[in-house]
């Protein structure tokens, strides 16, 4: 008898003793944070959204014509080197020695010219076209926000061809188009502007082919 009460009180103990163990258990079970949900994520091309907004065609129109004489002049200019290159390949057996001299010469001339005024051009055209972006994007950073607060997105990542911080991204995640028709509503141009330019990211060019050596006299 004694025996079966020192058993009875052994089991009595054991299970007032797991009680808490498992109140505990159920305790740290409840209070652990739940899965955190995934994360949303946008990518947009930040040029294309600034020179696709109505903003940006029309500055872009408005810079195309304010430098398309200096285009005309730089073409003008390509064109007396290759009328200059037409003369002495047509007068190799017939033009003396000191006209051909004094058109590789003129040749020379014009060549430095135009590598100048190409510089030169390139230079102001990029200075031109980062001045309408700079003006744009500041103006596109509050739209960007606001449209990600409203949409839970968690990051927006830049996704343009040259400046990209993305690897690859589901079609679905691009939300360009949606921060062109924000900004456009948030900034429309004024009626009667500059005619937009087409879509994509135009900037005024100057001719890209590069000069051709100046033909120099036959030696005697």
């Amino acid at each position: 008898m004694n025996v079966q009460r020192a058993v009875l009180a052994a089991a009595v103990l054991l299970t007032a003793l797991a009680a808490p163990v498992h109140a505990q258990a159920g305790s740290a079970s409840s209070a652990a944070p739940a899965p955190a949900s995934a994360q949303k994520i946008g990518v947009m091309n930040l040029r294309q959204a600034v020179f696709n907004t109505a903003e940006g065609k029309q500055a872009m129109a408005e810079l195309q014509s304010q430098f398309a004489p200096r285009t005309a002049e730089l073409e003008g200019l390509r064109k007396q080197i290759d009328d200059l290159q037409t003369r002495l390949r047509a007068g190799e057996r017939t033009l003396s020695d000191d006209e051909k001299a004094r058109l590789v010469r003129q040749g020379d001339q014009l060549t430095r010219r135009l590598q100048a005024k190409q510089q030169e051009f390139e230079e102001d055209a990029n200075s031109a076209q980062s001045e309408v972006f700079d003006r744009v994007i500041r103006k596109m950073e509050e739209v960007m926000t606001r449209y990600a607060r409203e949409n839970n997105f968690t990051l927006l990542l830049r996704g343009d061809v040259n400046e990209s911080v993305v690897i690859f991204a589901m079609p679905q995640t691009d939300i360009t188009q949606d921060i062109i028709r924000l900004y456009d509503q948030a900034y429309p141009v004024r009626a009667g502007s500059a005619t937009p330019a087409q879509p994509g990211t135009p900037r005024p060019q100057p001719p890209t082919k590069q000069p051709p050596p100046t033909q120099k006299p036959p030696q005697r």
